[in-house]
Parts: structure tokens; C-alpha cells; sequence
């Protein structure tokens, strides 16, 4: 039996995933900005006021990147 584990990055491990800045993933999920990017995986609401990403979908997103980037 093989057993997978969900991980969630919150903000400050999403930040050091990507090594960009916080402001940056803010304008990518928020659509009134120029930098809105729809491809940017949604967060997922972890509380009254927590939010984080599912690791395995912030994965698949650099490898999209990547792919596309070349």
C-alpha cells in the first residue's frame, strides 16, 4: 500500500519554494492587477484568516512554466 502525503505551504514556504517576493504572489492572485496570472494555483482557505497552496499543485505549476519556457 502506498501512502502520499498532502503538504500545504503556507505564505512564508510558498515564498521560499518560489524565491520571489510576497507582493508578487499577491498581484498573481489578484485579478485587478497587471500581473494577475491565472495559471498561478488557487489558495486553499485553512481557517477564519489562513490560507495556503497544496504543494503538488505549486509543483505542477513550475514544471508548466518550465515546459512552456522552453
Amino acid at each position: 500500500m502506498s501512502s502520499s502525503t498532502v503538504k500545504i505551504l503556507r505564505m512564508p514556504a510558498l515564498v521560499k519554494k518560489l524565491g520571489i517576493a510576497r507582493s508578487t504572489i499577491y498581484d498573481w492572485i489578484n485579478p485587478k492587477s497587471p500581473r494577475y496570472d491565472e495559471t498561478f494555483p488557487k489558495q486553499c482557505r485553512l481557517g477564519n484568516q489562513s490560507v495556503g497552496w497544496l504543494e503538488s499543485e505549486i509543483d505542477q505549476w513550475i514544471l508548466q512554466r518550465a515546459i512552456s519556457s522552453l
